[in-house]
């Protein structure tokens, strides 16, 4: 009877047939010998199981970055790793490289101050209308001379009466004396044809003489390309030619129609243009520099030519 209430106390009312061990008398001291060898399968339940041996501490402490794995870093770059560039040292360099480009640019394309805008735009320029009226005087000066000259050729050889010749000749000298300057301004201030012709070969004359001295022997309009990225007018194709004529040093002798000394002009109106920005542009950065205290980076823009 005793034996079946043991075993009835060692088992849990919700679960049938599970063992629980619960708090009894202290165990026996086991052997050492008993723990190296293999338990009995019939060991009861107040037999306590043997502990493990604790980890040592080198154990953990030797595991402990294997645990981690690669999440593991050092908190503090090496010694010998490679030390960054001091920013505000970067940034004094690439401020002293912007201020040399655009002290280059100014020195190169200073010449633009030098543009005569009269001279280029040949404000005097006849126009054809009046190329046109003063041709047509032309052409009438020079018919009434042959009918005076024939009608005093016609009675030399008897055809016509003399009196009719001998005012023929008289119209003849007449309108000869008419045809020089300085008797045909009395009666008239229009200029004539000749006058006109003499006017634009003038004037383009004095335009090939200025753009030569703008060009120089180094070419002024293929060095103001270089100010592109402050006006982005002067990459316009229509300025291709001028760039390769003023790179080859021949732009000058080129100039031969009033067209090209116009297409010129409004090129260099545009390179005054972004002249004026990159010197705008080249003064701010001196201000700045200064304001930074970088003596070395600001500068003056150079001597103009």
């Amino acid at each position: 009877m005793a034996q079946k209430e043991s075993q009835t106390a060692t088992r849990t009312p919700g679960v049938p047939g599970e063992p629980v061990l619960r708090q009894g008398r202290a165990a026996d001291p086991v052997p050492v010998a008993a723990l190296a060898g293999t338990m009995p399968s019939d060991t009861t339940g107040d037999a306590t199981p043997p502990e493990e041996p604790a980890p040592s501490a080198s154990t953990d402490v030797d595991e402990a970055p294997a645990a981690k794995g690669e999440d593991t870093a050092p908190s503090e770059p090496e010694s010998d790793s490679p030390q960054p560039d001091d920013p505000q040292a970067l940034e004094k360099s690439l401020a002293e490289a912007r201020q040399r480009k655009l002290r280059l640019m100014l020195r190169q394309c200073d010449r633009v101050l030098l543009m005569d805008f009269d001279i280029l735009s040949m404000s005097g320029w006849p126009d054809n209308y009046s190329l046109s009226a003063a041709r047509r005087s032309r052409d009438a000066w020079v018919f009434s001379a042959l009918i005076a000259a024939m009608i005093f050729l016609s009675g030399l050889t008897g055809f016509v009466p003399a009196w009719i010749a001998g005012g023929g000749f008289g119209a003849f000298v007449i309108i000869l004396l008419l045809g020089v300057p300085g008797i045909r301004r009395i009666y008239t201030s229009r200029p004539s044809y000749l006058d006109l012709i003499l006017k634009r070969q003038h004037l383009m004359r004095d335009a090939r003489k200025h753009i030569n001295h703008l060009e120089g022997k180094e070419g002024l309009v293929w060095q103001c390309a270089r100010m592109a990225d402050y006006n982005p007018s002067l990459r316009s194709s229509r300025f291709s030619d001028l760039l390769a004529l003023s790179e080859q040093r021949t732009l000058a002798r080129n100039m031969t129609r009033r067209e090209y000394v116009r297409l010129y002009l409004i090129y260099l109106l545009e390179a005054e243009k972004a002249y004026d920005r990159v010197q705008k542009a080249f003064f701010d950065g001196n201000q700045e520099a200064m304001d930074q205290g970088w003596a070395s980076v600001a500068a003056s823009p150079g001597q103009r030519a």
